[in-house]
């Protein structure tokens, strides 16, 4: 797979085939070594239209689990970035469409990172409030899908095994 898997959605619906899509690329990437590349096709998932009903999720929930084990397994020497600093940053400069769903995503992954990877520093001169696990769980609540504060808090309770303080 290559860029033109996406670029055919640049137009039009980003709704299930478009999430779909999104984690079969990044899935790709992932194995051909290119973990940070992958966690951005993440990204674009979890931005996707997406109502809850879409058959894709019933067979590939929102990709929580995917992010924390990239972010805890990526071999050394591949390219990884700090995804600490790209979720803080994400979450603190997010756009319309559907912000508010999405700058949670974006802190969701952001705690996942912390937990599998608690040695990433985060960036002391982007001045922005980081929240409590509670609120994050809180606020997908109201502005995730149906059943993704609950995804998420089983993600973090997986991650905590994956973390690289238990030597993963």
């Amino acid at each position: 797979m290559d860029w033109r898997a996406l670029h055919a959605f640049r137009i039009g619906d980003r709704g299930g085939r478009f999430y779909l899509e999104c984690l079969r690329y990044g899935a790709s990437l992932w194995e051909t070594g290119f973990a940070a590349r992958s966690l951005l096709c993440l990204d674009r998932a979890m931005g996707a239209e997406l109502s809850g009903d879409e058959s894709e999720l019933l067979t590939h929930p929102m990709p929580y689990a995917a992010v924390a084990w990239i972010v805890a397994h990526a071999p050394e020497g591949v390219f990884l970035g700090n995804p600490r600093v790209h979720f803080q940053h994400y979450a603190g400069r997010m756009n319309e469409p559907r912000r508010e769903q999405r700058v949670w995503r974006a802190w969701a992954c952001w705690a996942l990172t912390r937990t599998v990877r608690p040695d990433l520093p985060g960036d002391p001169r982007h001045r922005i409030t980081e929240p409590a696990t509670e609120k994050v769980a809180e606020s997908l609540s109201r502005h995730g899908l149906p059943g993704e504060r609950e995804l998420f808090l089983q993600t973090l309770s997986l991650a905590c095994r994956w973390s690289r303080r238990a030597g993963a």
